[in-house]
């Protein structure tokens, strides 16, 4: 079995980054990289800058122009500009294209460096050393030998730019909740919004945290209590809903956690991101997720959620009166 294969059937919390730069003009006037991440599955290639001139009506000041690429009519972004850094052009800048949530979309960059494969545990979640400078798209930092690399989150750029993203998120058939309780582990604060808001709006009751981390400490405190108690522990958190990548403890090893728990194992436990690729699922179903889900599928997270968290509870019951 190779190591490719290996990495599908276990949650390793690993991910792989591809870095890149762009070079910032300081206040002084003196020029130096400031160095990025993107997560590897969501880029196609890396071309030559097609040395677009923004257009004066263009929607948004990064909006470079559109370019034809492998069947694809897509935008070209200024990432400098969206993050209010002032660039140095070069004749060597590149932009990366990448495709993510059935959107193909290609930032403008200064260069690339190389891939890094690393643990989410090394990634610092964002906090008080990240300020201004799109701080909302920074996911957090990793430390790469003598410099940190920012981790952007992309979802987060495109939905600022084209709030009509946030639609995928509204309830779009009635679902009722009835109070059920959900845990929900995003890193992004823009998903996060998007997803408390959907959710309650659907009738569940929602506690966000911000990492898988987070989320599995929420939920060794609910076996406690439920071990105290002498209750199960849906009794506390009847579903979890968690994004595949995030500091400190992705979605998959959060999950693998939680199945191999001899008492919160018979948790619903959904996973979402917007590459759900083949590889991603197979990854999913080794760590028993009960269900999958692609971010432009989010309208139907709570519909999913419910129904989950419905046939457990009727599972349940025909147990209990088979008994």
């Amino acid at each position: 079995m190779s190591q490719s294969e290996i990495l599908l059937e276990t949650g390793t919390n690993e991910l792989e980054i591809l870095e890149f730069f762009i070079n910032e003009v300081g206040p002084d006037g003196k020029v130096e990289p400031c160095r990025f991440g993107m997560n590897v599955a969501k880029v196609m290639q890396v071309i030559e800058s097609p040395k677009l001139t923004p257009s004066e009506s263009a929607p948004h000041p990064c909006y470079m122009g559109i370019i034809p690429l492998r069947g694809h009519i897509l935008p070209v972004l200024d990432l400098a500009v969206w993050l209010g850094m002032e660039r140095r052009p070069t004749d060597f800048d590149v932009v990366v294209i990448t495709e993510f949530s059935q959107t193909v979309t290609g930032f403008l960059v200064s260069g690339v460096v190389e891939i890094h494969r690393l643990g989410w545990e090394e990634v610092i979640p964002p906090g008080s050393f990240i300020s201004g400078l799109g701080a909302n798209s920074i996911i957090g930092m990793v430390k790469q030998g003598d410099h940190f690399i920012q981790l952007l989150d992309l979802e987060s750029i495109l939905t600022d730019l084209d709030p009509r993203g946030m639609d995928s998120y509204k309830v779009d058939i009635a679902v009722e909740g009835k109070g059920y309780k959900a845990l929900v582990a995003d890193d992004s604060a823009t998903i996060r919004f998007m997803l408390q808001n959907h959710l309650e709006d659907a009738g569940l009751v929602v506690t966000m945290v911000t990492n898988g981390s987070e989320a599995l400490d929420q939920l060794m405190a609910v076996k406690a209590k439920a071990q105290e108690e002498g209750k199960p522990p849906t009794h506390y958190v009847d579903v979890v809903i968690s994004d595949i990548e995030m500091p400190l403890m992705d979605g998959f090893s959060m999950t693998k956690a939680v199945k191999t728990d001899e008492v919160l194992r018979d948790l619903p436990v959904i996973l979402y991101s917007s590459i759900i690729t083949k590889e991603l699922r197979h990854k999913g179903e080794s760590v028993r997720a009960d269900e999958q889900v692609a971010k432009p599928e989010m309208n139907r997270m709570a519909e999913i959620a419910v129904k989950l968290i419905e046939d457990r509870r009727s599972k349940a019951k025909e147990l209990l009166a088979n008994g």
